[in-house]
């Protein structure tokens, strides 16, 4: 078995083991570099193991010595109790009442600082935060108070908290087995800005005195006691010290970061450094991002050429490397209907050399994701706002769900399915039936669906959304704003639903057997002049020419018309 390096390996965990990590990506937009002035992150939460669905906890107030039975977010395992508060905010997903939110990817590090006794793994720090915390400091704060006083049980972790002023990056990683507390260091996104991160720690240098940059007061020297660095102080690097890069980082993580900068920076990465402007092209960082020069470094974050807006950001987290070396669907691998999909494992060896299988922002084991917006120019009731959908990106749509809901629609309610039981009511699942019902003909029904994802989240977006954004503003009282945003959200929840319920039927019937049937412009199928049963203008678009080449290398003279 050949040996793997360690962070190969907190990479191969962060894909593969459940009960471990989950593997996620995360782009954030700050309030400057948006066009509408929020601050927008996203998050797909990409695992085999998670069902999709969206986790709703009221306000509630609490007796003196409750307490908090904690399990971990990725096995369900109990780990301990802790005191509860006596206030806990509402939260909606990743979402709290006062427009704060955490997302995060994880990235393993090195295993021997995991704290196998500890009880806060990190799922449990976003939530639990979300319920205590109303700002992106106080978040940062309970989270480091957390770590400490219970333990902290998972790996590396890169935390995204955001609020309606501020957006930080935050990384944090254990101290090992029986040793409570964390080594951690946030540094806030400056205003105009974007920045992602995808399994793999992100900051590497950082000021030691600035008011922006916080860290643990044992995070260098922490390193030193372990071996990890023995530089001077102002050279260390937190991403070196705790999780080195190689190849499967930068080719299965940060190729995700670089491939969001290209798309929102439109080729061209800027940012200032000692005063001055610096601007390069996307392309210089390419063989990094393909781990091939691992001796650069991708910016932390990057400015934008002009304002993004939250549909771009949706899109983003439907890349798969479109237009770049790394495109996947233009390999063999993608097959004659060019699918940008590759089933695990993540590399495969053949004869004596090993090969990976390309990891793009989207990615069929998407549990759910969200784009969300924190909006200072609303107030929080109707400004928290949260875009969430579920299963893959690529093939599913966002609906608009307020966190002043007081309901959470029925498809997407907690408890509405699992992995291991089918719900004809939950949005996971008949996101799940298009999606693999696309991998079959990919460039032939993706774009079907992508034209009705597009049609639903423009107009939302665009028009329905701001619209019942002013129409709350004007009824004034907390109480009929909060049945409304409910009304809204439950409503466009279960038309939306209802609609991919009847589209999932019509591509059944459009691309049966490999057959591609025509529509009229009202979407009725064509029928001959003789039959309303018989299909007219049946198409047969066969495989190309990738996949034509490829059999005829393979079984040419066996399947050669003579």
């Amino acid at each position: 078995m050949k040996k793997l390096t360690l962070s190969v390996l907190a990479f191969a965990a962060a894909i593969l083991l459940p009960t471990l990590s989950r593997a996620c990506t995360n782009v954030i937009v700050t309030n400057g570099a948006s066009s509408d002035g929020s601050n927008i992150v996203t998050y797909a939460a990409d695992s085999h193991w998670l069902f999709g669905e969206l986790y709703f906890h009221p306000a509630a107030d609490w007796k003196n010595g409750s307490v908090i039975h904690v399990y971990d977010w990725d096995g369900h395992q109990y780990r301990g109790d802790i005191p509860q508060v006596s206030h806990t905010y509402k939260t909606v997903g990743n979402m709290n009442e006062y427009q704060l939110v955490i997302s995060e990817t994880t990235w393993g590090g090195r295993f021997e600082q995991v704290d196998t006794t500890g009880i806060m793994d990190y799922g449990s720090l976003i939530y639990t935060t979300l319920q205590r915390a109303k700002t992106a400091p106080e978040a940062i704060r309970t989270i480091v108070d957390l770590a400490n006083a219970y333990g902290y049980p998972s790996g590396g972790e890169t935390f995204t908290i955001a609020d309606k002023e501020s957006v930080w990056i935050m990384e944090l990683v254990g101290k090992g087995p029986s040793n409570r507390g964390i080594v951690w260091v946030a540094r806030r996104i400056p205003d105009g800005y974007v920045c992602a991160h995808a399994n793999q720690a992100r900051i590497t240098r950082f000021p030691l005195n600035d008011p922006e940059t916080l860290y643990s007061e044992d995070v260098i020297s922490f390193a030193r006691e372990k071996g990890y660095f023995s530089g001077k102080d102002e050279d260390f690097s937190f991403r070196d010290a705790y999780c080195p890069l190689d190849f499967g980082a930068a080719r299965g993580c940060d190729a995700r970061v670089w491939s969001a900068f290209n798309i929102l920076c439109e080729g061209s990465f800027s940012w200032e450094e000692d005063g001055r402007t610096v601007t390069r092209p996307a392309s210089d960082y390419l063989r990094y991002a393909m781990g091939y020069d691992l001796g650069g470094e991708l910016p932390l974050w990057v400015k934008p050429q002009r304002k993004i807006n939250v549909k771009t950001v949706a899109d983003v987290m439907r890349d798969h490397y479109e237009g770049t070396p790394m495109d996947m669907r233009t390999d063999i691998g993608a097959g004659g209907n060019e699918c940008p999909y590759r089933w695990r494992p993540m590399e495969f060896e053949y004869e004596g050399k090993t090969y990976v299988n390309e990891r793009a922002i989207a990615t069929q084991q998407t549990g759910f994701w969200f784009v969300a917006q924190s909006r200072p120019f609303l107030p929080d009731q109707i400004g928290a706002l949260l875009w969430f959908g579920t299963d893959d990106a690529a093939t599913s749509y966002l609906t608009p769900v307020y966190v002043g809901t007081n309901e959470v629609p029925e498809c997407l309610r907690e408890g509405n399915g699992s992995l291991l039981d089918y719900s004809e009511s939950s949005s996971f699942w008949i996101n799940n039936r298009i999606s693999n019902s696309c991998y079959r003909m990919y460039n032939q029904m993706e774009p079907v669906v992508r034209a009705r994802i597009d049609a639903f989240e423009n107009e939302q977006m665009s028009v329905k959304v701001p619209r019942n954004d002013a129409r709350m503003l004007s009824l004034g009282k907390p109480g009929r704003i909060g049945k409304e945003l409910t009304r809204f959200t439950v409503e466009t929840a279960r038309k939306q639903f209802e609609s991919w319920v009847e589209l999932e039927k019509m591509l059944t019937v459009k691309f049966i057997d490999g057959n591609v049937k025509a529509q009229n412009e009202d979407g009725s199928f064509r029928h001959s002049p003789h039959s309303e049963s018989i299909p007219d203008g049946l198409e047969q678009p066969g495989y190309n020419l990738k996949w034509k080449e490829a059999v005829v290398k393979d079984h040419g003279p066996v399947l050669e018309v003579r």
